[in-house]
């Protein structure tokens, strides 16, 4: 599907440009031109996929949903599954956690939110399948919902609201459940198309600068990193690679259009595609350095 991007690419570095293919900075630039451009083809895609999801299954219909339904212990599931269909980095989810909160959803629910939404979204997906392929996407998106559901179930089992701050307490306790009637436009598809269309470049957009400067640094790796640095210290495929990497990750932060294809350098360069995984989960969901959020 995008043999052309690569092509294209071989053509400005090698033939335009004239670097030599076998150079450091031939490829680096190599990488991040193929990278940049079959990226932003599968991110704006699937985002507009999303944003048509987006307009038939809002926030307020799901909220209600989640709220006024019998749903014996799939609601974790379903609060898990809208994380992930949901393009907000570990910052941009706490508003809407709170909303969940305030709309009287339980506090387990809402956690299995704010655990998956960070972790999985389209952007994530987007970037992972044109990365990695389908089955190491389907693994990725399924371990991270899987996570959230487990996390949401377990956190609220654990009866934590005692826990909560006091303006928390003072949501929850004045929370009101009104079953409104959802009145969705009567508007056509190809009526939504234009705001839809919209919609996504403006999420793509919003993102770009972090898409350029995560290829960059993976670009930059790819061409100038030795070729057994990472599988020296994260490849051995030893039990403790994982937490090694989590731990490095906490420090860090980055959402996940930035910290992606650095993570496919790490497995270009012998890391294990687990450790990898473990590492990007760990930087955009704990975002320790982002706690004025």
């Amino acid at each position: 599907m995008f043999d052309w991007t690569q092509q294209l690419a071989d053509w400005i570095v090698y033939t335009v440009l004239k670097l030599g293919a076998e150079t450091p900075v031939g490829n680096a630039l190599n990488f991040f031109i193929y990278d940049t451009i079959k990226i932003l083809i599968l991110l704006f895609l699937i985002v507009f996929i999303m944003g048509i999801v987006n307009a038939y299954f809002p926030v307020d219909r799901l909220r209600d949903f989640l709220t006024n339904k019998k749903l014996y212990g799939f609601e974790y599931f379903f609060a898990a599954l809208f994380g992930a269909i949901t393009p907000f980095c570990s910052c941009s989810s706490v508003p809407l956690f709170i909303g969940f909160v305030r709309g009287g959803i339980p506090l387990g629910v809402t956690f299995a939110f704010l655990i998956t939404s960070p972790l999985v979204n389209e952007i994530a997906l987007a970037l992972f399948l044109g990365m990695f392929g389908v089955k190491a996407t389907l693994i990725y998106a399924g371990s991270g919902i899987l996570l959230g559901t487990l996390g949401g179930f377990v956190l609220g089992k654990m009866n934590l609201a005692h826990l909560l701050t006091e303006w928390v307490k003072n949501l929850l306790q004045n929370a009101q459940k009104v079953s409104e009637e959802f009145e969705q436009k009567k508007l056509s598809f190809f009526q939504r198309l234009p705001n839809i269309t919209r919609e996504a470049w403006q999420i793509v957009s919003g993102v770009l600068v972090y898409i350029i400067i995560g290829i960059g640094i993976g670009a930059f790796m790819y061409g100038y990193v030795p070729e057994n640095f990472f599988e020296t210290y994260l490849g051995s495929g030893d039990w403790w690679t994982v937490p090694a990497a989590v731990i490095l990750a906490v420090p860090m932060y980055a959402n996940a259009a930035a910290i992606v294809p650095v993570i496919e350098v790490f497995v270009i360069k012998g890391v294990p595609l687990g450790t990898a995984i473990a590492f990007m989960m760990a930087t955009i969901g704990l975002s320790l350095p982002e706690p004025h959020c």
